[in-house]
């Protein structure tokens, strides 16, 4: 079967204003990577074709910036009562899966995801969610890329919601959005009529049951179906770390219209 691949992944860039933390990089360009090698071999430059050495880039950025996959270490140090995974040990069969699109972008910024929107959204596409499937979740957010208003665009997904996709099987969830919760300012002004409660409920509801998240993605409306493709997001091997970048695809058959037209 032929596949058509969807590249669910932003581009990470130099001070994105879509990032609190952005990335920052110094590149090295032919030439003057043909300076510094020469001066530290003893050479001159023209010894390297047309006086161009090898380009090379440095970046400086948290495993959060771009598309990446939280892992439950991330959420807290135990989660299921045991220490929490960190990113270079999630299974790896939990980043390859069936995927389904959820269309939850009548939610509009701030508000909240709730299980009776996820439920809505699956009576709508008329499939049945099982274990193994990688559910993401359709916000629009990823129109605001590149701007600050990126970071305050978006819902977040209820507590109830989070956990009634877990008690599916579900391991993963993705987003297209900055956040799986809603925008820290309203959590923040949530907490001070609601208390803790209130903050991070997708996020610190890990710490109970052993889930990860894929934030930051983008062009599920590329995808051009709710279910019938496949899902793969392996995340960078990271010691120790509690996330990991990834270069998320959508594999979508070609053969045919398929399933969940």
């Amino acid at each position: 079967m032929n596949f058509r691949i969807v590249d669910l992944s932003v581009r990470v860039d130099h001070r994105s204003p879509d990032e609190p933390w952005p990335a920052e990089v110094r590149r090295v360009d032919h030439r003057t990577a043909a300076l510094q090698r020469a001066a530290a071999f003893g050479i001159t430059p023209d010894a390297f074709p047309e006086g161009l050495h090898l380009a090379n880039e440095e970046w400086h950025l948290i495993t959060h910036v771009g598309t990446h996959m939280d892992a439950p270490w991330h959420y807290g140090p135990t989660s299921e009562g045991r220490r929490a995974r960190t990113i270079d040990e999630v299974p790896l069969e939990w980043c390859f899966g069936p995927g389904v699109v959820l269309d939850v972008s009548h939610r509009r910024a701030g508000e909240e995801i709730l299980r009776a929107d996820l439920e809505r959204s699956m009576n709508g596409i008329g499939y049945t969610l099982k274990p193994g499937d990688i559910v993401l979740l359709y916000t629009g957010c990823d129109a605001y890329l590149g701007t600050r208003e990126y970071l305050e665009a978006h819902p977040g997904l209820s507590r109830e919601g989070l956990l009634w996709l877990l008690d599916q099987g579900i391991r993963v969830i993705g987003i297209d959005a900055y956040s799986l919760d809603r925008p820290f300012r309203v959590m923040a002004d949530a907490y001070k009529q609601r208390g803790t409660k209130a903050l991070f409920p997708a996020h610190y509801a890990g710490r109970e049951r052993e889930y990860c998240q894929i934030e930051k993605l983008c062009n599920l409306k590329a995808i051009g179906r709710a279910w019938g493709f496949w899902v793969a997001a392996f995340p960078i091997k990271l010691a120790g770390s509690g996330a990991g970048w990834v270069r998320a695809v959508a594999l979508v058959p070609e053969e045919g219209k398929g399933e969940g037209g």
